[in-house]
């Protein structure tokens, strides 16, 4: 358990994404089996524990220590597994400190009323940095800035292969990975790839640079619309049918409407949306229906998911990814027409013969469907389909992002390394109360686009002028004489009954921070509500 505590508190120390590399590899070649492939299962999200609740931690430090003393405590540091790591009481004579393996294989053959006892045990008889390490793995909130794909990068660094040929195994395996790192040790055969069912790795678009264009032929090029929902792999093969999110985690279960429409024999890249007589519904339609661990029969029917397909990997066992992307797409049209599903349609070339013509598609919304498209995706004729994100073959061309200012109105502490730190920050537009009065009302919520720096100016603010607190939330002065003006940049609009404002914003983050504009002139409510019209006149 030491040498993980120490892994994950050197990760959480370093925004290095080289030094992040460089310390999953060496830990890989220095913790003995299984410890090690139990590491990587914990920081590919590939290991969790049902029965450790972050309310059963609560419950059991509150019994060691004073509830207000671990109240306040917590209030101050942000983050509970440090809270507690720091706050519990040690006992002398407590058992030896467990190894990784140990913790692992108890919680999962514990009962539900033994893992608190468990946990209490180790945390006795491990140091701050293991109790920290500990309560970490055991609620699944690592927080260590760590990706499953920079954990599979890590790992084919350590054993000298290719990113995509881990991820290529990588789901015919189990934890803790006995033979995936045997292979990558150099004493077996590289494990089989060709489990029904298996994941691909994908194929992704670099942004593209408008001063590029006249480098480009459009000739060369078909061009689509980048639908705003989520990018899935549909995979049915030998009687397994399974739905994988772009790293490779698998969302079946949430989407089983989908999953039993998958009646062919290939593999289908798409976009996860919802789709109503063939229209694509907003975003927020969509995110009514993720992030469950089962699927809500009422949620299903009242958001029906679909696939809008745009490559076709695999189809009657043959590997296509070899083939160029204009003979892949006439296979794709083929096999969504012989499908015939209502819930799998196929995403339309778009055409074009400049890049002007282009530009002017890109400015317009897709007819029928106007919040749905968050872009372009251009896709070079004669490309194969290859892992990663290929500079050249693909590029993506996404609209301007949306531009208010707003008021900001409510702060919180972060976590991990801006757990000290307000960097959660609520913003709100004017509008008038039934005095008619001018009054602040939120809008949106966002905890990124400033810099380190602007984050300790933003974090004096709310301390110098916070007004109120309601636990870990201040409220921050703000009135038409004085506040702080956010600009905020954000995809997208639409109506929703669980804001106050009736609106919600799609991937808000602070463009700039207006030190020099008047509370007053911030945007008002009237402007967002024009925003929304204007994309959707159907939502009037």
């Amino acid at each position: 358990m030491r040498a993980f505590a120490a892994l994950l508190d050197r990760l959480s120390l370093t925004a290095s994404r080289n030094v992040k590399l460089r310390l999953i590899r060496d830990h890989l070649a220095d913790a003995p089996d299984p410890d090690r492939g139990w590491a990587l299962a914990a920081l590919t999200g590939a290991l969790s524990f049902n029965a450790a609740k972050p309310a059963m931690i609560r419950q059991a430090v509150e019994g060691r220590v004073d509830p207000e003393l671990f109240r306040l405590s917590y209030d101050y540091v942000g983050d509970l597994a440090e809270t507690v790591a720091l706050i519990w009481p040690a006992r002398h004579g407590a058992n030896r400190e467990p190894d990784l393996s140990e913790v692992v294989d108890a919680l999962r053959e514990a009962k539900r009323g033994e893992v608190r006892g468990l946990i209490e045990g180790w945390l006795d008889a491990l140091d701050a940095d293991g109790r920290w390490a500990l309560l970490k793995l055991v609620t699944g909130s690592l927080r260590v800035g760590v990706s499953a794909r920079l954990a599979w990068q890590a790992a084919a660094d350590f054993g000298e292969v290719e990113v995509a040929d881990i991820q290529e195994v990588w789901h015919a395996q189990a934890p803790p990975y006995a033979d995936l790192l045997a292979w990558l040790d150099g004493k077996a055969e590289r494990p089989s790839a060709d489990a029904h069912g298996r994941f691909r790795p994908v194929m992704l678009a670099q942004p593209i640079d408008e001063a590029d264009f006249p480098k480009l032929d459009p000739a060369a090029y078909a061009a689509e619309w980048k639908w705003d929902g989520i990018r899935v792999q549909a995979v049915s093969e030998g009687g397994v049918k399974r739905l994988y999110s772009r790293t490779g985690e698998d969302v079946s279960a949430a989407f089983p409407d989908v999953v039993e429409t998958l009646t062919y024999e290939g593999v289908i890249d798409g976009e996860l949306l919802v789709l109503r007589d063939g229209r694509v519904a907003s975003f927020g339609d969509l995110q009514q229906r993720l992030n469950r661990k089962a699927a809500d029969p009422k949620v299903m029917t009242a958001h029906p998911a679909g696939i809008r397909a745009y490559d076709l990997l695999a189809a009657d066992g043959v590997d296509l990814r070899g083939l160029a992307f204009v003979e892949r797409r006439a296979r794709l049209e083929a096999f969504v027409a012989a499908i015939a599903s209502k819930r799998i349609d196929l995403s339309p070339l778009q055409s074009f013969a400049s890049w002007d013509e282009l530009a002017a598609l890109r400015a317009a919304p897709p007819a029928g469907d106007p919040q749905a498209a968050e872009g372009l995706m251009l896709k070079r004729l004669d490309s194969v389909y290859e892992a990663g994100r290929p500079k050249g073959p693909w590029f993506k061309w996404k609209r301007d992002p949306h531009l208010i200012d707003a008021v900001l109105m409510y702060a919180q502490r972060g976590h991990g390394k801006r757990s000290s730190f307000y960097s959660d920050f609520t913003f709100g537009v004017w509008t008038e109360d039934a005095d008619g009065a001018h009054v602040l009302t939120p809008v949106g919520k966002a905890y990124f686009g400033f810099t380190d720096e602007e984050l300790k100016h933003l974090d004096k603010f709310v301390r110098d002028n916070t007004v109120e607190r309601f636990g870990p939330v201040r409220s921050v002065r703000a009135s038409r004489e004085f506040g702080l003006v956010l600009e905020v940049a954000f995809e997208g609009l639409q109506r929703s009954k669980r804001h106050k404002s009736g609106v919600a914003m799609r991937f808000p983050r602070i463009s700039r921070i207006r030190w020099d504009k008047p509370a007053k002139e911030a945007d008002e409510l009237a402007t967002l509500e024009r925003m929304l019209d204007q994309a959707d006149p159907a939502q009037r």
